[in-house]
């Protein structure tokens, strides 16, 4: 079973996650943060990979913390699921609509972490979520899961509209990259031999 188990503590945050990469999209969300809340739920259903996290974090002071130590225990767990890689697709890419919102995200589960992010909000909250915060879970994710991620709102108005294309598209994009090609009989995607 493709999983990882990650419990992270600093003095800003609590965390503890659990993810099942072959699951049913499972999810058990608890981050403190409500909107956050409601994109990684987004994100399991549509990934199919099962998830629980808990986040006790600093949001008396504001957000920030809990959202990309969230996205670093989620990164985390994600490269302790993938093991050596054998077998997986690796790329991915998606163009997610949601309404008036086109986002296109591309994934390469290649162990280069690198992120490109060219979605703008022309609001800076979501209710009570900072828009900005996208960018940094985005970030924080990407870099600790090893994963080369290009998420580009092609257009869009509505700041919910695009924050949840840009989840439910990693997450789409995941989907197609972590699963297993049985073409590939359990080698590593890549002429080195090792991602």
């Amino acid at each position: 079973m493709r999983s990882g188990e990650v419990k992270r503590r600093t003095n800003e945050t609590d965390i503890a996650v659990k993810l099942v990469l072959d699951g049913t999209g499972k999810a058990e969300i608890a981050t403190g943060v409500g909107f956050f809340d409601h994109m990684l739920d987004l994100f399991a259903r549509h990934s199919l990979i099962d998830t629980s996290i808990t986040v006790k974090g600093d949001t008396h002071i504001d957000d920030h913390h809990s959202v990309e130590d969230a996205g670093i225990a989620l990164g985390e767990a994600l490269r302790q699921a993938l093991g050596d890689k054998k077998g997986i697709r690796r790329y991915a890419d998606v163009h997610l609509p949601m309404d008036e919102t086109l986002t296109r995200v591309a994934v390469d589960v290649s162990g280069r972490p690198f992120l490109v992010f060219r979605t703008l909000f022309k609001a800076e909250k979501i209710g009570s979520f900072d828009t900005e915060l996208v960018r940094e879970f985005f970030q924080a994710f990407a870099m600790n899961a090893g994963i080369t991620l290009h998420v580009e709102t092609l257009y869009g108005d509505n700041a919910h509209h695009i924050a949840e294309s840009c989840f439910k598209g990693l997450a789409r994009a995941l989907r197609q990259a972590l699963e297993v090609d049985p073409r590939e009989g359990g080698r590593v995607p890549s002429t080195k031999g090792a991602l």
